[in-house]
C-alpha cells in the first residue's frame, strides 16, 4: 500500500474535514456519552468539532487525507479553542445531570496540557468505512515531522483507549487517565520532539 497522501486544507473545505472527524466519533466513547442520542449527537458534533478545533483552518493546520475521508485539526503553541463558546454549546446541548461531570473532565484535561508551548490535537479521525487503512498514521505522521522541526512537544487527549496504540506508535506516552463520575476515561498523551 503507497502512503497516503494528507493536504493542508483551506475554509473553503471546512465542512468536508469536519463532516468525516463527525462520522469518525460516531462511536467514540466520550463523545457520545456526552450526546448519547443519534439526533442530538448529529445535531450539536459538528458544532463542538468546529469549536474546539476550527482554528486549525486560521492557521494552516487543518489537514485532510484520501479525498476528505479523514481529518486532523491541530491547534499551535499559544491557540486554544474559544472556551465561551464551548461552555455555551456544552450548556444548550447536554443533558443537565451530566453536564457538571462534562465541565470536570475538561477542567482536568486542562491540567494535563504541557506548561511549555505545544501543539495540542484536539481532533483526529477517519470515517469508519476507510479506517485501518493508515489514514490515521499519515494525518498523525504528516504534522509530526513538523512538528518536530519545530522541536516542540505535542499533545492530546485519547478518547478512545483503541486509538493509544496508534499513538504510541507515534511517539506519544499516556501521562495519567481523566475519569468523573460516570464518564469514560480519557487518557492525556505528550510526546517530545525527535
Amino acid at each position: 500500500m503507497s502512503n497516503p497522501t494528507v493536504i493542508s486544507v483551506k475554509g473553503h473545505d471546512r465542512e468536508r474535514v469536519i463532516s468525516a472527524i463527525v462520522l469518525a466519533f460516531v462511536d467514540d466513547p466520550a463523545a457520545r456519552w456526552s450526546w448519547p442520542e443519534p439526533h442530538v449527537y448529529l445535531t450539536y458534533f459538528t458544532a463542538f468539532a468546529n469549536v474546539c478545533g476550527g482554528k486549525a483552518f486560521e492557521h494552516g493546520m487543518a489537514q485532510s487525507v484520501a479525498e476528505f475521508s479523514g481529518g486532523a485539526l491541530w491547534l499551535p503553541p499559544g491557540v486554544q479553542p474559544d472556551e465561551r463558546a464551548l461552555v455555551a454549546l456544552m450548556e444548550r446541548s447536554i443533558d443537565s445531570e451530566r453536564l457538571q461531570v462534562v465541565f470536570t473532565v475538561f477542567e482536568k484535561m486542562g491540567s494535563y496540557h504541557p506548561s511549555e508551548p505545544h501543539w495540542y490535537l484536539p481532533l483526529i479521525g477517519v470515517e469508519p468505512v476507510k479506517q485501518g487503512r493508515g489514514y490515521g498514521a499519515a494525518l498523525l505522521g504528516h504534522a509530526l515531522e513538523q512538528i518536530d522541526r519545530e522541536g516542540r512537544i505535542a499533545y492530546l487527549e485519547s478518547t478512545n483507549p483503541a486509538n493509544i496504540p496508534l499513538y504510541t506508535r507515534h511517539g506519544f506516552e499516556v501521562i495519567g487517565t481523566i475519569q468523573v463520575g460516570d464518564s469514560p476515561p480519557l487518557y492525556p498523551m505528550t510526546r517530545h520532539p525527535r
